[in-house]
């Protein structure tokens, strides 16, 4: 599936003399931690966030489609890496009459919750690597988008956020997934280099993480997006102007960049992305 209204554009940096990109195939602070770096990737992203995230506003206008007539039970809703608020916002403008409770915005990073206009000012980044906070048990409604990936233990606390749903709770949830950046794989096969794109979790184990905790899916679609074919170059600051630059691999030596992006084929990069929609059944809740 290609969405060119959503995700084709110029990515608005201009071509260096030398590629030096800063993102997944040069490293971030190697001796952070990774959700640390992953925090100062999209701090150092936030401003050109949503300029460049097309994809992300197009799979959270689909997320809160699907959420737009959904009978809920008593308790609280929250955005779960929130961001600067792109899910949340589609799902308001779709079901206006949660804007008088809106979901709790929960992220990491500070600089994206302070362009998020439904972040509370007291609000503090939080990590979800150590689960949700209390207070969002039981929860009516937990919602992510292109979040989870990010996270140490992604199927882990998939089943934690689908156990922590109240009786007739929900969860949406959408997230790229292995399969992706096939293009990205064949340039650093082809230029004998490691690749060093984020590995992205397996869709058969998360969805058998979400049906194991108890989750009853309504919804499970894996779609396919396409960005026209770019040079290595033009597809790397893209990442970086997104803030995802963080990765597990060691950064990639200065020549071994050049070479990956000589191999970089004209190709679409593609995303895989997983979209999930389950309910947690029980008798205290509206049903399913």
């Amino acid at each position: 599936m290609t969405l060119p209204s959503l995700i084709n554009g110029p990515v608005g940096l201009e071509r260096p003399e030398t590629p030096a990109p800063a993102g997944p195939a040069t490293g971030g602070d190697p001796g952070a931690d990774f959700s640390e770096r992953v925090r100062q990737g999209f701090g150092r992203g936030a401003a050109s966030y949503e300029n460049q995230a097309r994809l992300q506003q197009g799979v959270a206008w689909r997320l809160g489609r699907l959420c737009r007539d959904l009978p809920l039970p008593a308790g609280p809703i929250a955005d779960l890496g929130a961001g600067s608020g792109l899910l949340s916002r589609a799902l308001l403008a779709q079901r206006p009459a949660l804007a008088e409770s809106p979901p709790l915005q929960l992220d990491l990073c500070p600089e994206l919750l302070a362009r998020n206009p439904l972040a509370g000012p007291g609000l503090g980044p939080w990590n979800l690597n150590q689960g949700l906070p209390p207070g969002l048990k039981p929860a009516a409604l937990l919602l992510s988008s292109f979040a989870l990936q990010w996270l140490d233990d992604p199927a882990g606390q998939l089943a934690h956020w689908s156990r922590r749903l109240a009786p007739g709770g929900w969860l949406a949830l959408a997230l790229p997934v292995d399969g992706s950046f096939a293009t990205w794989s064949a340039a650093a096969t082809a230029a004998g280099v490691p690749c060093t794109a984020l590995p992205l979790p397996r869709a058969p184990a998360l969805i058998a993480a979400a049906s194991g905790a108890g989750l009853e899916l309504r919804h499970c679609q894996r779609l396919r997006f396409s960005r026209p074919a770019e040079d290595g170059l033009a597809t790397l600051r893209l990442l970086r102007s997104l803030g995802a630059t963080a990765s597990h691999q060691t950064p990639l030596a200065a020549g071994q960049l050049r070479r990956l992006l000589a191999h970089w084929p004209a190709e679409p990069l593609g995303w895989e992305v997983l979209l999930l929609l389950g309910c947690r059944p029980g008798e205290a809740g509206p049903p399913c």
